[in-house]
């Protein structure tokens, strides 16, 4: 077996949606980033791909082509699972989502069912914390999101 950790963070601004865990959240903020932004996918593929030794998802997945321009990351998740799945199963998924506001345990559910759909698992293989930054820092202050991630994967049969 095989463990990956993965960390992203993106810059909030007026103007864009906040999509987490492939979950639109009505707020005024959304995330900067050249696809859609979803900070927890994203963590959750560098993630993967660590486990896996393939990289991280600037390599898989350049900001510097127009193709990911607005990209789902749901796609992406998918594309990486496709390409992990001959030689890799994932076990379960743990995350930590830290955001000022808005508050997102009413969301949590909803991001787990969608993540252990493109992944393949139950959702109880999947768990998402949500958490503040207690007002510190550029997360605190409500200028950024960031997630963790943790994976474990297992050779495929």
């Amino acid at each position: 077996m095989r463990i990956g950790q993965g960390w992203d963070l993106h810059r909030l601004e007026k103007g864009r949606p906040l999509i987490i865990g492939g979950v639109t959240i009505p707020f005024e903020k959304g995330c900067a980033a050249h696809s859609d932004g979803d900070v927890l996918i994203h963590a959750l593929i560098d993630a993967l791909l660590g486990a896996a030794a393939e990289g991280n998802i600037g390599i898989l997945f350049p900001d510097s082509d127009p193709q990911y321009k607005n990209a789902d990351s749901r796609e992406l998740l998918r594309e990486t699972v496709k390409r992990l799945s001959p030689r890799w199963k994932t076990v379960n998924v743990d995350a930590t989502v830290v955001l000022q506001a808005p508050k997102l345990n009413p969301f949590i559910d909803e991001m787990r069912s969608r993540l252990a759909a493109d992944l393949n698992l139950d959702t109880a293989a999947v768990s998402i914390k949500p958490k503040t930054h207690e007002k510190i820092g550029s997360v605190g202050r409500g200028e950024a999101v960031e997630a963790f991630v943790s994976v474990l994967i297992t050779p495929a049969e």
